[in-house]
């Protein structure tokens, strides 16, 4: 995921106390309303399906650890219908079930590898979420951060022992990375 410049800081520009001069980083959302959009035309372009079930198509793709809201699936329904991407199946029905249309067709061929990167993304959280569940990863996880969090709420750390310790995580970093 990408970090918000705004709300980023870096150890030159910020005090040594506090964390980045007081801002808390932002986390980013998972998949902005483009990438809803093209999920939800690549859902469509298997089955006619209405929002909950787009919804659901989403959350089962990255296991349950993603699911995007009514608040972003409807207003987009909306959007696509207007772009004549998609289509009402049966304007009578309870729920409205929306099919895919030749628009929408073109604009999955057009945004194919965009589509395949967002699954991608999705299926690799809901990997990276169980493999990280894994009891002793876990707890490594948790020892690691109680240590840093233990050693970095000490006042007046030399900057010798945050070298040492920016070396280590760097080291750790890279031998996880290679193994």
């Amino acid at each position: 995921m990408k970090q918000d410049s705004a709300f980023s800081c870096h150890r030159d520009s910020a005090p040594r106390s506090g964390s980045c001069g007081g801002r808390r980083k932002r986390r980013e959302k998972m998949l902005d309303a483009s990438d809803i959009r093209l999920l939800m035309l690549h859902f469509l372009g298997q089955n006619a399906a209405h929002g909950y079930e787009l919804i659901k198509s989403v959350e089962e793709l990255s296991k349950g650890e993603y699911s995007p809201s009514p608040g972003i699936i409807y207003p987009n329904l909306t959007l696509l219908e207007e772009m004549d991407a998609i289509r009402v199946v049966d304007a009578q029905a309870s729920r409205k079930a929306y099919a895919l249309k030749a628009a929408g067709r073109v604009l999955l061929e057009e945004n194919r590898e965009h589509i395949a990167s967002l699954i991608e993304r999705l299926t690799s959280l809901a990997i990276l979420v169980n493999n990280r569940s894994i009891p002793d990863v876990d707890q490594a996880i948790h020892q690691m951060k109680a240590a840093l969090n233990s050693r970095l709420s000490q006042e007046d750390i030399s900057e010798e022992t945050l070298q040492s310790i920016i070396s280590t995580l760097n080291e750790a970093a890279k031998k996880i990375t290679t193994s």
